[in-house]
């Protein structure tokens, strides 16, 4: 039995369409094409004989359960999303779905980010959770707002230079 861990804070149940249609294709994807491919190589590995001593089988048992926990975890998590794909009725506000441009106060840089759910975020493109500390603190402000955002490397300033949503 494994280590006791907390239970993992609940994260918002929101998602925009595209990220939506991405999950229901990897679930697709995992279920219909990988994870037959998957027992067919392990019941090939199987059939070699000693089980104990066999790598490829001990290496397809654990690809089976990723495979399977994935599945699992998104068949629960999936229905569970609510979809959001309008604009808000304020949409010189901050809200989930928007493009926002911010400039640190202090250093007058600027970054671009997208608020989207806690399952599509990417840090390369700038897509943000909109559980992360940036995020809850940009809400609801609007063009020419500053406010205080407390990241992991401590208090900072920002104020937002532009909102948009994308059509």
């Amino acid at each position: 039995m494994g280590r006791w861990r907390p239970p993992a804070e609940k994260s918002t149940a929101l998602i925009t369409r595209a990220g939506h249609e991405r999950l229901k294709a990897e679930l697709d994807e995992l279920w219909r094409v990988k994870r037959p491919e998957v027992v067919k190589a392990l019941a090939a590995a199987a059939a070699e004989g000693d089980r104990s001593e066999n790598a490829e089988y001990t290496y397809r048992k654990k690809q089976l359960g990723e495979i399977d926990r994935r599945v699992r975890y998104l068949s629960k998590r999936v229905p569970a999303l609510r979809v959001v794909d309008e604009a808000p009725a304020d949409p010189a506000a901050v809200f989930f779905g928007a493009t926002v441009e911010v400039e640190d106060v202090d250093s007058g840089d600027t970054r671009r980010y997208r608020i989207v759910g806690p399952d599509e975020t990417d840090a390369k493109a700038g897509w943000i959770s909109i559980d992360s500390p940036l995020a809850r603190a940009m809400l609801k402000k609007r063009l020419d707002d500053e406010f205080e955002a407390e990241l992991p490397g401590g208090a900072r300033r920002f104020a937002i230079v532009d909102v948009g949503y994308p059509v």
